[in-house]
């Protein structure tokens, strides 16, 4: 199922803070229903890329390219919603005092129209990430990889076709990022999502990825 057929390229991309040059001259590109991991050390500027892709910030050169589209103008919920963007941020990306599936709720009422269809597909995803037994409770109070878990329960609900995913295994256990690293590449190959993940430990990134770009 996987082609050579580019649905996201980053093409030349520098970006400043203030005098620091983050980023100078960096091309990627992520072909459909390919893995793509970026490995390379803290501070280096991986976040950096993630919020150039779904409009965070804007780059002081080069072009992002989505769909043979250029995108470098549009804003985050465009990106969002016309390009089916989905992230997972390294901290947070959760309501920390709502129950898992409320929080599902209340993503799936802004991107599910059919309110048949929303109760069906926040089930499914509770279902498929095995957060039934704690639907009910605050997300304040899940353990790290049961909020990973259900921030990428939320990335999922708009059903997007690029998946980015911001150091997904930082801080957990060995037994959850090996059930997390299996969720990433069923993703892949179920529901033909494109996937870029970054992390700064090789060993777990380079098991569920097909491709790796070192970023120096």
């Amino acid at each position: 199922f996987k082609n050579n057929k580019s649905i996201l390229k980053l093409e030349k991309i520098s970006f400043k803070f203030g005098r620091k040059t983050i980023l100078d001259n960096l091309s990627l590109s992520l072909n459909s229903s390919q893995i793509l991991g970026l490995l390379g050390p803290n501070g280096v500027g991986k976040s950096t890329i993630f919020n150039l892709i779904t409009g965070l910030i804007k780059p002081d050169f080069g072009t992002i390219v989505i769909n043979s589209e250029k995108v470098n103008n549009y804003p985050i919920y465009e990106r969002t919603l016309k390009y089916k963007l989905g992230f997972v941020p390294q901290h947070g990306g959760f309501f920390h005092d709502l129950t898992v599936y409320e929080n599902l709720q209340a993503i799936a009422e802004i991107t599910i129209t059919d309110l048949s269809y929303r109760r069906q597909k926040i089930d499914s995803l509770i279902s498929k990430f095995e957060l039934d037994a704690i639907r009910d409770i605050k997300a304040d109070f899940l353990s790290g990889g049961q909020k990973k878990k259900l921030v990428i329960a939320l990335a999922l609900i708009s059903e997007p076709k690029i998946l980015l995913l911001d150091e997904p295994f930082a801080a957990l256990d060995v037994m959850t990022i090996k059930t997390l690293q299996e969720i990433i590449v069923n993703l892949q190959s179920e529901n033909n999502i494109s996937v870029i993940l970054c992390d700064h430990q090789a060993r777990d990134l380079l098991v569920c990825v097909d491709t790796a770009a070192i970023i120096h």
